[in-house]
């Protein structure tokens, strides 16, 4: 019965096993695979680590859209098959290789990956792993639960090969694929509001450069959305109050879309719009879309919501695929490079919403880095929205490590936002608007409003002497700018005691 997915029927002949189909991926081979915190490939990755248990020894250069899985970053991170990595990953084995120098790492910002793929920046697009929904009667792909930049692999790869997904069936109409035109001389990226729809509702492939067809049963690993707790509540609650004074004021229009990272914050933002009746009619302009946007479609909240990919929890998924037809009219799904294109965000004026591992007291963000040295994530599409949205939220929980890690610093020891891409910190403490402030005002009103009270005074004492001592437009004690890291490295706690 899937066979039937297959409408170009010269295909039917590519159909294999996963084992048959990954033998074009050798040692040195630049693989590229679909994939978007959602939509990415199960089966063959599975196939190489059963190679490398036989006895076969290579390693590949993964590139992807952003995090995969288990069953994608992590099998072939233990199995010791990923010589370089690139872009975003959030897989926990994959990251000690990364900080361990066994995996080569590349943070890229992720509106940019799509067009260095295209000028051959990132070197030959060998092979093209992707799941796909289905191929339509003249050979293109109908991606899955997410698109990232799976259009530009498909169309620069060598050789592609194609995992047919079991699930979801209905999603047909759900995406909008759109290559944008590569400098010089570009047109503009024609969208204008959230729900436009500007490209194709499949992936163009040229069938010829198939090489291998396989059918899958598993489905995308769900992820454990827990409740927002208290810090992350009142994070929100602060940030929805700021927007609702602007508004009212009149220093805002009312329609602006939103923009939200993943995780606690996120959801506790998206969440607050639920029992807000300030809000209606609200736009979500973001990368990935996650179980509160369906809840505000329930309630009649949400007009509409385009992303790159849909990442929902088990029982979130089970109600999308039931009542599909409804959510169709509201989402769309774009690849990366449309959904965080920085013209795009900044003619619609998203709010942006991103979170950081460290603050410091100027406005400076570490989002990427902990203590300076060992790569958490990357930088996702946090600075693709940062720098562009008509207002940029940096958001924390003031402290970490059960308060003995303050997360405003008197400076940052990685950089991946400086101040100018900033516009308002918040911690569960308070909130700060740094755009009509100076660096002196900055720090002064972070250090009073954000800190955590155990850190404040440290912070002000820092201040003061960085003032008196050094003097100039952000004074700093160069010799104790990260006293605080240091602190802690060689006790445990930032705190002096």
């Amino acid at each position: 019965m899937i066979k039937n997915r297959i409408l170009y029927q010269p295909l039917l002949d590519k159909v294999t096993s996963p084992d048959d189909a990954c033998r074009c991926i050798q040692d040195g081979t630049n693989l590229f695979i679909s994939g978007f915190t959602a939509g990415y490939p199960k089966l063959i990755s599975q196939a190489l680590v059963r190679r490398a248990e036989a006895g076969e020894r290579f390693k590949i250069n993964l590139f992807a859209g952003a995090s995969t899985s288990e069953l994608v970053d992590g099998l072939l991170a233990r199995a010791d098959l990923v010589r370089s990595r690139r872009p975003y990953m959030s897989d926990r084995c994959m990251r000690q290789k990364i900080n361990n120098e066994e995996i080569f790492f590349k943070d890229d910002h992720l509106s940019q990956l799509s067009g260095l793929v295209r000028s051959g920046a990132w070197g030959n697009a060998d092979v093209a792993v992707v799941e796909a929904l289905s191929i339509t009667e003249k050979g293109h792909l109908i991606p899955t639960t997410s698109v990232g930049n799976t259009p530009t692999y498909v169309r620069e790869a060598e050789k592609i090969i194609i995992e047919i997904s079991a699930h979801g069936e209905d999603l047909e109409g759900i995406h909008d694929i759109f290559i944008p035109e590569d400098p010089p001389y570009r047109m503009p990226i024609p969208i204008y509001r959230t729900a436009d729809r500007i490209g194709k509702p499949f992936i163009e492939m040229d069938p010829d450069r198939v090489v291998g067809i396989v059918f899958s049963n598993e489905q995308d690993t769900c992820p454990v959305f827990t409740p927002p707790d208290d810090i992350a509540r009142q994070i929100a609650a602060q940030i929805l109050a700021f927007i609702r004074h602007e508004i009212k004021k009149g220093r805002q229009p009312a329609s602006l879309p939103w923009q939200s990272g993943v995780g606690d914050v996120a959801n506790a933002v998206l969440g607050g719009f639920v029992d807000d009746d300030f809000f209606q009619n609200l736009d979500i302009y973001s990368e990935v879309l996650q179980d509160s946007v369906l809840d505000l479609i329930d309630l009649g909240k949400a007009r509409a919501a385009s992303g790159s990919s849909l990442t929902l929890s088990e029982k979130a998924r089970a109600r999308f695929y039931n009542e599909l037809y409804r959510y169709k009219e509201k989402l769309v799904l774009r690849p990366v490079e449309i959904s965080n294109a920085p013209e795009v965000i900044r003619r619609l004026g998203v709010i942006a919403i991103n979170t950081a591992i460290e603050v410091d007291i100027y406005g400076q963000v570490n989002s990427t880095h902990v203590m300076g040295s060992q790569m958490m994530n990357g930088i996702g599409g946090s600075g693709d929205f940062m720098r562009n949205g008509s207002v940029s939220f940096i958001v924390t929980p003031s402290t970490a490590k059960d308060g003995r890690i303050s997360a405003i610093v008197p400076m940052v020891s990685h950089v991946d936002h400086s101040e100018h891409s900033v516009d308002v910190v918040v911690t569960e403490y308070g909130l700060v608007d740094t755009r009509p402030l100076t660096p002196r005002q900055v720090a002064e009103q972070v250090i009073r409003k954000c800190a955590h009270p155990d850190y404040r005074d440290q912070l002000w004492d820092y201040y003061q002497r960085a003032k008196k001592e050094t003097g100039g437009h952000e004074p700093h004690l160069l010799q104790e700018a990260l006293g605080f890291h240091h602190r802690f490295m060689q006790t445990g706690d930032m705190r002096i005691k």
